[in-house]
């Protein structure tokens, strides 16, 4: 996965699940967290349309 794509997976955890890094931490207080599924929810569709455009822009190169 390209850097900018991780960027944009971290920015979508931060603003949906209020998780600051995707960073493995070695602490089980900083590698899990409690989220609501409502924020499970709308952090999978951000993802996946995030998938569907970067698809769209390999199909026109």
């Amino acid at each position: 996965m390209n850097k900018k794509i991780e960027k944009k997976l971290e920015e979508i955890a931060k603003e949906e699940l209020f998780i600051e890094t995707l960073e493995t931490r070695y602490s089980d207080g900083l590698d899990f967290h409690d989220v609501s599924v409502w924020g499970v929810k709308k952090a999978l569709e951000l993802a996946f349309e995030l998938g569907k455009q970067e698809g769209q822009k390999e199909k026109v190169k």
